[in-house]
């Protein structure tokens, strides 16, 4: 088990409503993948990325291999978003506030658990 747990449970729960948000996305959610030229007709699987990932997290707790994967596949997936944004060169909030914010968050759980695991 991963002590402390809560870095994980508190990086699944942001995946979590992120993906909650990404079933009926809001306006700001839409505008960004717009922005960057995510196509609409792939937007279906974000919802399910995201609850994999908050129940890779949650499980990971009790199996750090786990933890471990859904980080670094985490931090892979927030990698590709910066670097949509980069391409796109949409450089206001969506990527300095949001991507990033959630990158370092995932990078620093990330190392987290593989020195708890």
């Amino acid at each position: 088990m991963i002590t402390p747990w809560w870095p994980l449970a508190a990086l699944a729960f942001v995946q979590f409503g992120d993906g909650l948000m990404c079933l009926r996305p809001p306006s700001f959610i839409r505008q960004c993948l717009v922005d960057v030229h995510f196509p609409r007709r792939f937007w279906w699987v974000l919802p399910p990325i995201k609850f994999a990932a908050a129940a890779g997290l949650v499980i990971g707790i009790w199996v750090p291999p786990l933890a471990i994967l859904t980080s670094v596949a985490l931090v892979l997936y927030f990698l590709i978003a910066a670097a949509a944004h980069i391409r796109a060169h949409d450089f206001g909030r969506n990527l300095f506030l949001n991507c990033t914010a959630t990158l370092l968050s995932c990078v620093a759980v990330l190392i987290f658990t593989i020195t708890a695991a």
